[in-house]
Formats: C-alpha cells, sequence, structure tokens
C-alpha cells in the first residue's frame, strides 16, 4: 500500500491542505482550555479565561461542553472547574497502549540478572496482589508465580510496598475486606505489627516479605507509581532463603527501588511526595 493510499484512511480523500489550516479553531480553543484545566488544581472562570486569552463567555460554553462529556467538573461550593473523570479513562487507554509488562521487561532482566534471583511484577486489584510477569533466575531452586496467581496484600513484598504508600484509610478498607490470614508463623497477622512494618517499608522504601506467606522464600519489593503518585503494582525479587539472607536482602532492597522507580519513570508515573 502506497502513502496516499494509507493517508486517507486518517483524512478526507485529496485533503492536502496545510497543516495550520487543518485545523478547527473552536476545538483548539477547547483543548488548550482543557490542557489549562488540566494543570490547575481548580480554577476560577476568570483564571481560565485569563490564561487561555479566551473572552469569559467564550471560554464558559467551551467549558459546560467538556463538562456534558465528562471532561472537565465543577465544583458548585468553591465554584472552581476541576478536570474530569473521562479524561483518566482516555489517559488509562494510552497507559495500555504502553503495556507496563513490555516496558517493565527489561528492567526486570537486568534486575534478575544483578541479584541472582527471580524477578516478578504484580499489580494491584480489590483485595490482593496479581502476578503478571516474571523473569526466572538460573538456580536451580527457585520461585515461581504463575501468570495470574493472586496474592493477599499483607503477605506478599508486591503488597505490602502497595500498602505503605496508600493512605491509612485505604489500607483499613482493604485489610477489611481480605482479612489477616495468617499462613506462616511469620505472616504479619497482627494488625499493630503489619502497621508498624508498613512505616519501615514506607520510610526506606523497599519492603520484605520474610517468609511470610511461604516458608523457606524471602522477597525484596518496591511499588510502581501511576501518573498521580499512587502505587499500582511493584517489581520484586524472591528467592529461597538460604541464597536471600537478611544481608542479601539488605542489598537486594536499593536496586529493586531503583528498578521500580525506572518502571515508574517509563509508564509516565511519578513516584509518592
Amino acid at each position: 500500500m502506497n502513502t496516499s493510499e494509507k493517508r486517507q484512511r486518517g483524512r478526507p480523500r485529496s485533503f492536502n491542505a496545510p497543516a495550520d489550516a487543518a485545523s478547527v479553531q473552536s476545538l483548539d480553543r477547547a483543548l488548550k482550555i482543557l490542557a489549562i484545566v488540566a494543570q490547575g488544581n481548580g480554577l476560577s472562570l476568570s483564571e481560565i479565561a485569563a490564561q487561555s486569552g479566551i473572552a469569559a463567555s467564550t471560554a464558559y460554553r467551551m467549558l459546560t461542553t467538556l463538562a456534558q462529556h465528562g471532561m472537565v467538573e465543577f465544583e458548585q461550593s468553591d465554584q472552581l472547574w476541576l478536570i474530569g473523570v473521562e479524561t483518566y479513562r482516555m489517559g488509562s487507554a494510552f497507559l495500555r497502549r504502553r503495556n507496563l509488562v513490555e516496558r517493565a521487561r527489561g528492567v526486570m532482566q537486568e534486575l534478575m540478572e544483578t541479584t541472582g534471583e527471580t524477578a516478578n511484577l504484580g499489580v494491584a486489584e480489590d483485595d490482593c496482589v496479581v502476578f503478571v510477569s516474571q523473569v526466572e533466575t538460573h538456580q536451580t531452586i527457585r520461585a515461581f508465580f504463575r501468570p495470574g496467581t493472586r496474592s493477599t496484600f499483607h503477605a506478599s513484598g508486591i503488597g505490602k510496598a502497595i500498602l505503605a504508600h496508600l493512605p491509612a484509610e485505604r489500607v483499613g478498607a482493604i485489610l477489611r475486606k481480605s482479612g489477616l490470614e495468617a499462613f506462616t508463623l511469620k505472616t504479619l497477622a497482627d494488625p499493630q505489627a503489619l502497621s508498624n512494618d508498613l512505616g519501615e517499608i514506607r520510610e526506606r522504601g523497599w519492603s520484605v516479605d520474610d517468609e511470610e506467606r511461604y516458608p523457606g522464600m524471602r522477597c525484596v519489593a518496591a511499588a510502581i507509581f501511576n501518573e498521580f503518585g499512587e502505587p499500582v503494582g511493584g517489581v520484586s525479587v524472591s528467592g529461597p532463603t538460604v541464597r536471600v539472607t537478611p544481608e542479601r536482602a539488605a542489598e537486594f532492597g536499593p536496586l529493586v527501588q531503583k528498578a521500580a522507580a525506572r518502571i515508574t519513570r517509563m509508564i509516565g508515573g511519578k513516584e509518592e511526595g
């Protein structure tokens, strides 16, 4: 297929006008307003008009049209315009296109080669962590999580890394729903013990699953964040305690944290705070 044939799929046949002439002024203005609202933390009509250089009456008509499509929202109490939920849905489509699993694969491969242990990638669901990808070590004895394997938040390295960066009320809601089942003698099934551990994780930037889900297995993990600085998943390395000793786990921690930070940047995310 030649270039002209491909071009016709995206615009009318025989349309060869210059780029400037092809723009629709009203759409261009509306998108400008949308970008201004997205950058602000609640803006008044006069602020939007001033920043966009568009008359307030025209800006208002565009804002109300955008609001009808869920692109912006109007806060009645403060009389401010905010970005709408529909923009998040559209942004999520872009995130899906970038594909977290594909983006993370190279980082996980490097992490496995550096540590000599299996690297894992997990994403947060409502009440659990779902493992979506793994790069296995070449060691005979190794950790294995089939893609789709689920684990409770409180008894996994990735799960605890995610919990550590969530608001307390959100953590409470998750734990009330999933419970605090004791899988091993080392599972943090006591709310206070778990809370103390989450505080330490938040402070240092990485978590340790110390035989809390499977006896004889230790895991080191760090959270991955979305564009809002919210934890949406995590990356980890895991292996038998005979190799992943507490000393080795402490060495792995900063490496895993750096790997998670790289993946966060790759998907357009930003780290908390």
